[in-house]
């Protein structure tokens, strides 16, 4: 074989491994740049978005379950990034055909919606009457639990000696501290 065919040869052998680390979910794709926050003026019926965040409740009724969510921004694959710093994106209604477990889907989960927006609901939040984007929701992903980060304790060593040892002025003998 040439040395072009083996060149080119290896190039598409290291495409096809590299797309195959690519990561896709139920919920990967590009969608409309529409927030839950700019949907509650109700001018984007009918338009299919994707919205995620912290599920804050989970109301199962007869044949569909109604989910209340606390809209984060999304990374590439749709997954919520509450790490980012920045402030929720709005809160949003999603309500998907069938029986949702509240025990799996319950307060706190990461959960992503693919669906229409169907208009807008009034409920309170404590006393303040708050406007909900809805949405009908064709897919239901719920992530899996973050691994938790193990808390990092300073250690500080201290303590004292004999011994040869740097100074402002240069080396000398004598005691020491670290």
């Amino acid at each position: 074989m040439s040395r072009n065919v083996l060149c080119l040869l290896s190039t598409v052998i290291s495409a096809a491994l590299l797309g195959g680390c690519a990561t896709t979910t139920p919920v990967s794709g590009r969608f409309p740049d529409i927030t839950p926050r700019a949907a509650q003026s109700g001018t984007s019926q009918g338009k299919q978005v994707r919205w995620g965040g912290k599920l804050i409740e989970n109301h199962p009724e007869a044949h569909e379950t109604c989910f209340t969510v606390l809209g984060e921004p999304l990374r590439r694959d749709g997954r919520p990034e509450p790490e980012r710093g920045e402030a929720h994106i709005g809160r949003f209604l999603a309500c998907a055909p069938g029986f949702y477990d509240p025990m799996l889907y319950r307060s706190g989960r990461e959960i992503t919606f693919i669906g229409r927006v169907e208009g807008i609901a009034h409920r309170k939040i404590g006393q303040f009457n708050y406007t909900y984007p809805t949405l009908a929701a064709s897919t239901v992903y719920l992530w899996p639990v973050r691994p938790s980060r193990p808390q990092v304790q300073e250690q500080v060593y201290m303590g004292a000696g004999w011994g040869w040892g740097p100074s402002w002025w240069g080396y000398y003998p004598g005691w020491w501290w670290y």
